[in-house]
This record gives structure tokens, sequence and C-alpha cells, in this order.
């Protein structure tokens, strides 16, 4: 394990393990460290043609590591295409809005996922709607002016 300039720790994948996924470079995974914790992630370039998984701090100290220390990890290709869960607040505008369900549903992955993390640790829920929404129409637009 090692750590990257910009003070996160990660986990180098050859381009070779990667182009053996289904989806190549684009495949979400799951990611177990030391048989104990399992966590949700993606691919990361590392400008060499090979490639990298973010381990955060916390999930570190979770499993008693440092930096330089050992890690055995196992990785498989997540069965959510989509690679984070969806919060229900998101599921449920989806549901009752068919005109934001279809331009959601027109963004790509990584624009999804980016819905979902910015409304994820909302409190407040109307707050997470409104943000999903003009977050949504805001790809959305974008894309089309292009």
């Amino acid at each position: 394990m090692e750590k990257r300039k910009g003070g996160y720790f990660y986990l180098t994948l050859s381009a070779e393990t990667v182009n053996g996924f289904q989806n190549k470079r684009n495949t979400r995974l799951l990611c177990t460290l030391d048989q104990q914790l399992t966590f949700q992630c993606g691919l990361n370039h590392l400008g060499d043609g090979n490639f990298f998984i973010i381990i955060s701090g916390k999930n570190l100290k979770a499993i008693h590591k440092q930096l330089g220390d050992v890690v055995a990890f196992e990785l498989r290709e997540d069965p959510n295409p989509l690679g984070v869960d969806m919060p229900e607040v998101l599921m449920v505008l989806l549901e009752q809005d068919e005109e934001i369900n279809a331009l959601f549903q027109k963004l790509s992955l990584g624009k999804q996922r980016h819905v979902i993390h910015a409304i994820k640790n909302l409190k407040d829920i109307d707050k997470q709607i409104g943000n999903a929404i003009n977050i949504i129409q805001t790809h959305t637009v974008s894309k089309r002016n292009l």
C-alpha cells in the first residue's frame, strides 16, 4: 500500500488485471481488505498504463493498518452497475417524477453517482430533492449544449 501526493492511500492494479474485467477500466468493484472490510470502489488511472484503488484513512483504521503495512485484498466485480447504493429519497423521486427519471437515466453512470454523492449526506430531505433535481437538470442541459 502506498500514499499518493493528495494524501490518500491506494492499492495498485496492473493493466493486465484490469483488462481481465468485463468492462475493463469502467468496472465498478467490491474490494475486501484483510477479509475484514468490504467497500464499493472504482478504478483510477495511475498514469503509466496501470490503475489504482483508493483506500480511505477511515478504512485503514477499521482494519488497523497504516502506510507501509501489507494489506491482503480481494476484488470482485460489483453486480450493481452503478457501484453505489441509491438513497431512498432519490429512488422515491425517480419513481414519482417521470421527467426527472428520464433525464437521470440519460446520464452516464459517473454522473448518476455524482448525484448520489452530492445528496447522500444532506440531512434535510427537501434539500436532497432540490439538489438532486438541480444537478440532474444541469447535467442534462450541459449535455444538450455540446
